[in-house]
């Protein structure tokens, strides 16, 4: 299954998710190679779930995810919708969030990984298996302030979106991941296919 398939995943599980393709970082659909590097420690890892700009192929993705260890298909659950404004936001039912962010980057990597394994199930009501991609990076403190601004959200203040952790289903595996959290989007039109493609 490509990035750009729309079809309604019914049975994730059997999805191919997660299948690892050779296509570098930042180009076409599939998994840019993860290399090791032993600088990295788990508490450098930051995943990141993202559905609108910031995927591979559209405006931001370059800009703010070029220095990704990793990109994979995945999905959450959600409603997406398509601002009027030109971009997506994505609402998680509140059951669903296993925190909320902060302004320190590497306390919300170390958080992310104390998380362990989330039960990736489907929340009670009107919900959508949500498309896009889990980001991966090894440096928060230099790849997290700058995407916290794009999406506006300031903690403790104001915030056109708050960035929180919900579980994502990569491949096989439920993975806890960081997104950007609009609730109840008002002026927006709800894209029941669960995945973004700019008009």
């Amino acid at each position: 299954m490509n990035i750009g398939d729309t079809a309604k995943l019914t049975n994730p599980q059997d999805s191919g998710f997660g299948r690892t393709e050779s296509a570098p970082a930042g180009r076409g659909p599939g998994t840019a190679r993860v290399s090791t590097n032993p600088e990295d420690t788990p508490e450098t890892i930051l995943r990141l779930f993202v559905y609108g700009t910031l995927k591979r192929g559209y405006w931001n993705h370059q800009r703010f995810c070029a220095q990704a260890r990793s990109i994979e298909p995945a999905v959450v659950w959600g409603r997406l919708f398509h601002l009027h404004a030109g971009f997506p936001a994505l609402e998680v039912s509140e059951g669903l969030v296993l925190a909320r962010g902060t302004d320190d980057p590497l306390a919300d990597a170390r958080r992310q990984q104390e998380s362990g394994t989330p039960r990736f199930g489907r929340p009670t009501g009107d919900w959508d298996l949500i498309y896009g991609e889990l980001v991966t990076f090894t440096d928060p403190q230099r790849d997290l302030p700058p995407i916290d601004r794009l999406e506006g959200f300031r903690p403790g203040g104001h915030s056109m979106y708050q960035r929180v952790m919900v579980a994502v289903l990569c491949g096989r595996t439920s993975i806890p991941a960081w997104t950007y959290w609009m609730p109840c989007p008002a002026y927006g039109e709800r894209v029941t296919e669960g995945q973004w493609i700019y008009p």
